[in-house]
């Protein structure tokens, strides 16, 4: 899985040194990474062989000419960049990429389980508050269901 939050630089050719930890053979990562724009977020979205047949059997189960299959393959794989590792771990990223999400000089690489983001710093940083307060907006409402469920299911014993 790609796990953790990295900070990184991506220099003046647009070379972004991947973490060694997401450059696995487990992940599907060891030669290199597919990269497209994020359909759910204002970020770069990238990942192995594996992601890649997530992807696909969506995709796939979908039936041949269905509107939502279609703008899954035209944002999927048409908008997929392959791209390898050079000797010291780095991609390149496409200049047209890193224009449509804004990159520049800091990036940030979030590892989100079998894929991993790629964010301007700033964007990132208010899509975490967001993602922190709806995390904890769940939690609190997923305890409430527990809770009811514990009162309801004692209830029923008596």
């Amino acid at each position: 899985m790609f796990l953790s939050t990295y900070e990184k630089q991506l220099d003046g050719k647009r070379r972004l040194l991947i973490p060694q930890e997401f450059r696995t053979a487990e992940n599907g990562a060891e030669h290199g990474v597919f990269c497209f724009p994020s359909i759910e977020a204002d970020c770069l979205e990238a990942g192995g062989d594996k992601l890649f047949a997530e992807y696909r059997a969506v995709i796939e189960s979908l039936p041949f000419g269905d509107p939502y299959r279609s703008a899954l393959e035209a944002s999927i794989f048409g908008e997929q960049k392959p791209l390898s590792y050079d000797a010291a771990g780095r991609i390149t990223l496409p200049e047209h990429l890193c224009a449509e999400v804004e990159l520049s000089d800091t990036v940030v690489i979030y590892g989100v389980g079998e894929r991993f983001q790629i964010w301007n710093k700033d964007k990132w940083a208010a899509h975490r508050a967001e993602q922190r307060r709806m995390a904890r907006e769940g939690l609190k409402q997923f305890g409430e269901m527990r809770r009811q469920a514990a009162v309801a299911k004692a209830g029923g014993a008596a």
